[in-house]
């Protein structure tokens, strides 16, 4: 299977000096990278230093990657270029409007699990309610107010559809695995400021120990904040929101969010485990000259069983009525007849509506995928699984 358009190699050689010498630069480079998102943000860096800094420290552990391709540099830069650029703005619009900082976000429903869980096809159907609300992915990264100029609300749909149509064009594969587009329900990640979405990309052990080690509750209050934006001085609705990640840090989610609703999807972690290293392999490909994907099974692992743990730990220790557990085969095998009592259990209404709407979602290419990944190709095996997952997989959800 071919994980990069052919284009790709031609381009990433001619451009090789180039990268090296930013690399070297790196710092240079960042400034710019500052000085970009507070024109388009129109907002100082110095209000917020830590989160500027931290980016800073990510774009060093980006530049000590001496297999960095010019796809994958200029990735990372215009990535967190746009990142620091919505910060800013946001920050800026609730300085201007301190009245959105009281918006309330209430009772959101929270889709989380492992990667490739089904977690898409149950958010897809939770958003379809008149009363609920899934931000989109020009939204979750170009975040504005609701009553700004067509103009400009056209100019940053176009910027969140460049990169996802870009991310199209260098993989043959990437629409199959995860197909973006500006218009469409989107994963909290794209509004999260760190997590292991980058680390998808490149393993950085520097960064990865920064992940580790953080406190994420200035992550989710700032996601808190643009959903507050986003809802200003429109109707309210009940924000249904979704990424495997949250799992990670599911102790400052539920203290952020307060009246969360947390739908947990359950699958067997060795069918994930070997989709998954697929999906972080195709990001290794677009990012690298060359990688070894028999080291990204153990390391991926490693990072998905302790984010398991560490969920479970959080979940012994709140009100049961939080956790919807949704097992994937019972979810997939007759989702007609599941989905009702989901429905059910988050005081939501099932009606023909949602059966026709489900009826589309299914027949979307990619939601029934026909194949799997082997383990081997990664470096693990089934034993390897069972070890770092425990008791999970046996759970019976």
């Amino acid at each position: 299977m071919r994980r990069t358009a052919r284009w790709l190699t031609a381009v990433n050689t001619l451009a090789a000096p180039k990268v090296a010498s930013q690399r070297r630069r790196v710092d240079q480079v960042f400034d710019r990278m500052v000085r970009r998102a507070e024109r388009q943000a129109e907002a100082d860096a110095g209000t917020a230093p830590a989160f500027v800094d931290s980016y800073r420290l990510l774009m060093r552990e980006v530049a000590a990657q001496e297999t960095l391709t010019m796809v994958g540099w200029q990735g990372y830069v215009d990535d967190l270029t746009r990142r620091m650029t919505n910060h800013l703005r946001v920050e800026r619009l609730i300085a201007e409007h301190p009245e959105i900082a009281a918006e309330p976000v209430d009772r959101p429903v929270v889709v989380v699990g492992l990667p490739r869980t089904a977690t898409t096809l149950a958010h897809k159907v939770l958003i379809e309610p008149e009363g609920n609300r899934a931000p989109l992915m020009w939204e979750l990264m170009n975040t504005h107010r609701g009553d700004i100029d067509p103009k400009l609300r056209d100019k940053l749909i176009k910027d969140a559809q460049t990169m996802a149509t870009l991310a199209s064009k260098a993989s043959p594969v990437w629409d199959l695995i995860h197909p973006m587009n500006a218009l469409q329900p989107e994963e909290c990640i794209f509004a999260l400021p760190h997590g292991y979405g980058f680390y998808t990309r490149a393993a950085m052990p520097g960064y990865r120990r920064f992940i580790d080690e953080r406190d994420y509750t200035e992550d989710y209050e700032h996601l808190k904040r643009v959903l507050q934006v986003l809802q200003w001085n429109r109707p309210k609705q009940r924000w249904v929101l979704k990424c495997p990640f949250h799992l990670f840090n599911l102790d400052v989610l539920l203290k952020v969010f307060g009246d969360a609703t947390i739908v947990w999807m359950h699958r067997d972690p060795a069918t994930v485990m070997g989709s998954w290293c697929s999906l972080v392999e195709t990001g290794r490909a677009l990012h690298h000259r060359s990688y070894d994907a028999s080291r990204i099974g153990p390391e991926w692992l490693e990072i998905l069983a302790k984010g398991v743990g560490a969920a479970r730990e959080v979940r012994s220790t709140v009100s049961r009525e939080r956790f919807i557990d949704v097992p994937y085969h019972s979810l997939t095998a007759d989702p007609y007849a599941y989905l009702p009592k989901l429905f059910e259990r988050l005081d939501m209404s099932w009606t023909s509506k949602e059966e026709a709407n489900l009826e589309r979602v299914l027949a979307r290419p990619g939601m029934r995928r026909s194949h799997e990944y082997h383990l081997s190709r990664y470096g693990i095996d089934l034993d390897d699984v069972e070890k770092a997952f425990g008791d999970y997989g046996r759970l019976g959800f």
